[in-house]
């Protein structure tokens, strides 16, 4: 599974991640904030959430607004 990570600009287009790289980087810290972009699917970051849920992690998604429009906003997901 690919999901694009937040952009840092509004002109920029998102940057791929995969699961795998995820797992890493969970493994080597024990808890991480990750900023996914709005152009990812809902169910793909619920699939992502349930993933490592099923791996006894505590995972937290929320929509994070940054502006006053209504297409100005992000997911984040916290996994403990």
């Amino acid at each position: 599974m690919e999901l694009k990570i937040a952009r840092n600009e509004i002109n920029a287009k998102p940057k791929l991640i995969t699961l795998d790289k995820i797992e890493d980087i969970i493994a080597k810290e024990s808890h991480k904030i990750f900023y996914f972009d709005k152009e990812n699917s809902h169910k793909d970051l619920v699939a992502l959430v349930e993933h490592f849920e099923e791996k006894d992690f505590s995972v937290y998604l929320r929509e994070v607004k940054y502006g006053l429009g209504e297409e100005d906003y992000m997911y984040e997901i916290h996994i403990l």
